[in-house]
């Protein structure tokens, strides 16, 4: 059973993989290639100056990947209790999780049928939002919800950095105490 799930590999699923597989724990991200951000050029995220959307996706996804994140190309068709998790059903196969987030960007067909609460949007064509509470909590217990679906603004900067936010308190409440990740300097 993996600790987290990750249901999209845009920058708040790869973000999020980061940080949740850096911490050690188990994690698997499902990517079905059709982020939007694939579509875009970006002249303000911080740190990575004019980049490709498909280049800041890819390199997302590595990262996860080097800290030991499982990246599965598949499209996610449900997600079921199971025992004391979550069964993450997908078009390669089922999957179990005891924390699922999904990060599927201002796409809410997979969060409406799951069953999580949503509600109208804030943002430009974004029409409909899951219904999170501050931590990324949705209305289903062990399912959570990070970047656009979540409500944030589409900026990938913003996106990545509520990925992060997401996944430290999965990790935080998993640990019994608050998560915090600094590395420093290597002399």
């Amino acid at each position: 059973m993996y600790d987290v799930a990750i249901i999209g590999a845009g920058p708040a699923g790869a973000s999020a993989a980061i940080f949740t597989a850096k911490a050690g724990k188990k994690t698997v991200v499902f990517d079905n290639e059709q982020s939007v951000t694939r579509r875009a050029w970006i002249e303000n995220h911080y740190g990575a100056p004019n980049i490709s959307g498909p280049d800041l996706v890819d390199a997302g996804k590595k990262q996860a990947e080097q800290h030991g994140a499982e990246i599965v190309i598949a499209e996610v068709t449900d997600v079921v209790k199971q025992g004391d998790g979550l069964q993450v059903v997908t078009d390669k196969g089922s999957y179990e999780a005891k924390h699922v987030i999904i990060a599927t960007g201002m796409y809410t067909g997979l969060a409406e049928k799951i069953g999580v609460a949503t509600k109208p949007g804030t943002e430009p064509r974004v029409k409909t939002i899951v219904d999170v509470d501050p931590e990324g909590k949705t209305s289903i217990n062990g399912i959570w919800a990070a970047g656009t679906i979540a409500g944030v603004s589409m900026h990938t900067i913003i996106t990545s950095g509520d990925g992060a936010k997401v996944a430290i308190n999965i990790i935080s409440e998993m640990n019994g105490e608050r998560y915090v990740d600094h590395d420093v300097l290597k002399k």
